[in-house]
């Protein structure tokens, strides 16, 4: 049987951003498992104009007119769950990764999600509340479980270690709940597509 394939995306785009920080710690934990291959996607690679086409992605199935789209399309297409990386700007989330998830409709159907948010006290939990909105219209399964990160300039050492170990294994606990639906949706998603 196949590992499943999980998609890490990095939805932080802006000079010095954290996230870069958060994303090789995640990867880090991520690549000491052996039940799914885990790939970091960074939305630095890739430069989506704001999302402008005359059609919504959920009337067009993969007959993208866009060359990015289509990349996207594809990309998005060959993973079975998310793990969305996000920071909190002023309650909300980047307009970066809400545009990229905005790009595709199919392609995110059907497949679980959850989320690795960083900020200040909160950790970034509104944005992730935001995003849980988002994912159920793109009818991905959000999980309850998530990892927020509060505190996130002293959250790292110079060697870009978490300071707090418990975040290793809260990442595991998230993750191991995270192949469990990608396996058993994985299952239905066949009867459930459009």
């Amino acid at each position: 049987k196949m590992k499943p394939k999980i998609l890490v995306i990095l939805g932080s785009t802006r000079e010095g951003r954290r996230g870069e920080k958060v994303a090789k710690w995640a990867m880090s934990v991520l690549s000491r498992r052996s039940d799914a291959n885990f790939e970091l996607v960074d939305l630095r690679d890739w430069d989506f104009p704001f999302y402008n086409l005359p059609a919504s992605p959920s009337t067009e199935k993969g007959m993208y007119q866009s060359e990015i789209q289509k990349k996207w399309g594809e990309k998005i297409e060959s993973a079975e769950g998310f793990i969305l990386i996000t920071p909190e700007y002023n309650h909300g989330y980047p307009a970066v990764l809400k545009n990229a998830l905005d790009y595709l409709w199919f392609e995110w159907n059907h497949k679980p999600v959850t989320f690795i948010s960083y900020g200040g006290g909160a950790g970034g939990v509104r944005a992730v509340e935001q995003l849980r909105q988002v994912a159920i219209e793109l009818e991905m399964v959000p999980i309850r479980e998530a990892v927020l990160i509060s505190g996130i300039r002293g959250a790292f050492d110079e060697k870009g270690n978490i300071k707090d170990e418990s975040f290793n294994h809260r990442l595991e606990g998230v993750v191991d709940k995270l192949i469990l639906w990608t396996k058993n949706l994985g299952k239905i998603r066949k009867d459930l597509a459009y």
